[in-house]
C-alpha cells in the first residue's frame, strides 16, 4: 500500500516507517522540512492529499519536555500541533478525488481519568476532566470524517518504550547511577507499551480490513509506577529505591502536567487484542531488557 505519514520523523514514525517498508508498502512522510519521499504540510494544503490508500497522523508536540515551561504559549503548541495537523488531514482527505480506504489517528490515554481502582477499556467513558482529556477529545473530534467510505482508526497510547527515545530516555541516566526509583507514590498504573508494539498494531490496523473505531496502545499486563521502577532497575542490575518526591515532580513539570507522572490510568486493549493482535512484549521485564541492551 501507499502509506501518507504525518509526522513520520519522530521516534514512533521512524519505528513504523521501518516496519511498514518492511512489509512492502511504500510509506511518504509528511513533515515540516522538504526531502526525499517527503511533501510539507504546506504542500499538503495547497495540492491536496496525494494519491495514496492510508493516511496516519503521529504530529504533535512531546508534552513532557523536561526544558519547555508549562506556560500558555506551550499549551497552545501542544494543542496546535495535534489539532491543526489533523484537521488538515482530515480536510484534504474530505476533498480527495480518490480518498484512500484507510485514516489512523494516534491520540493518548489521557482520555481516561487517573484512579487507583477503576479498569479502562476502549468503550469506558473519559475525555472531559482536565486539559490533556479535553485535549484528546478535541483531537479525535478534528480527525472524524464525514460517511464511511474511508475506515476511520484511533489508537490511544501508553507511554513508548523504546531505545531510540519516548520516556525512557529521560529516565536512563538516574537509574543507570543507582538512583531511580517510583515517582511519587508509586501506586498509579503506569499505562506502557513497546515502540514495536505500538507500530505493530499500526501496521495491523492498516492491514486488516475489519478493524476500526478505537483501540487502546497499551500492553496487556497492567503495571503499577513502583512495578516499573523495579523492573528497569532489574533490567539495568541496578537498585531502584529512591523516590522522585511529588514536589520535585510538580517544580520540573509545573502542576497540571505532573498529573501525568504522579496519577494514572489502568487501561486494558481489550479491542486491540480482539481484532487479533499478537503482541511481541505483552510482558514489561522482556521489554525493558530490550530497550536498555
Amino acid at each position: 500500500m501507499r502509506v501518507l505519514v504525518g509526522g513520520g520523523t519522530g521516534f514512533i514514525g521512524t519505528a513504523l516507517t521501518q516496519l511498514l517498508k518492511s512489509r512492502g508498502h511504500e510509506v511518504t512522510l509528511i513533515s515540516r522540512k522538504p526531502g526525499p519521499n517527503r511533501i510539507t504540510w504546506d504542500e499538503l494544503v495547497k495540492s491536496g492529499l496525494p494519491s495514496c490508500d492510508a493516511a496516519i497522523n503521529l504530529a504533535g508536540e512531546n508534552i513532557l519536555n523536561p526544558l519547555r515551561r508549562w506556560n500558555e504559549a506551550f499549551q497552545k503548541e501542544v494543542l496546535s500541533s495535534r489539532l491543526e495537523t489533523t484537521q488538515m488531514l482530515a480536510s484534504t482527505i474530505s476533498k480527495a478525488p480518490q480518498p484512500p480506504r484507510t485514516w489512523i489517528l494516534v491520540t493518548g490515554v489521557a482520555y481516561y481519568q487517573p484512579s487507583l481502582t477503576a479498569e479502562y477499556d476502549e468503550d469506558s467513558p473519559g475525555g472531559d476532566f482536565d486539559f490533556f482529556s479535553n485535549l484528546v477529545t478535541k483531537w479525535e473530534a478534528a480527525a472524524k470524517l464525514p460517511g464511511d467510505s474511508t475506515r476511520q482508526v484511533v489508537v490511544r497510547s501508553g507511554v513508548v518504550l523504546g531505545r531510540e527515545g519516548g520516556a525512557i530516555g529521560q529516565m536512563l541516566l538516574p537509574f543507570r547511577l543507582g538512583l531511580g526509583g517510583p515517582i511519587g507514590s508509586g501506586r498509579q498504573f503506569f499505562p506502557w507499551i513497546h515502540i514495536s508494539d505500538l507500530a505493530g498494531i499500526l501496521a495491523h490496523a492498516l492491514e486488516a480490513r475489519h478493524v476500526q473505531g478505537v483501540l487502546n496502545g497499551v500492553a496487556p499486563a497492567p503495571t503499577t509506577n513502583a512495578e516499573f521502577a523495579q523492573a528497569l532497575g532489574a533490567a539495568l542490575g541496578r537498585p531502584a529505591f529512591i523516590p522522585l518526591p511529588s514536589p520535585v515532580v510538580q517544580a520540573v513539570f509545573g502542576r497540571e502536567r505532573a498529573v501525568m507522572l504522579l496519577e494514572g490510568q489502568k487501561v486494558v486493549p481489550r479491542r486491540t487484542l480482539a481484532t487479533g493482535y499478537l503482541y511481541s512484549f505483552p510482558k514489561l521485564g522482556a521489554a525493558l531488557k530490550e530497550v536498555v541492551a
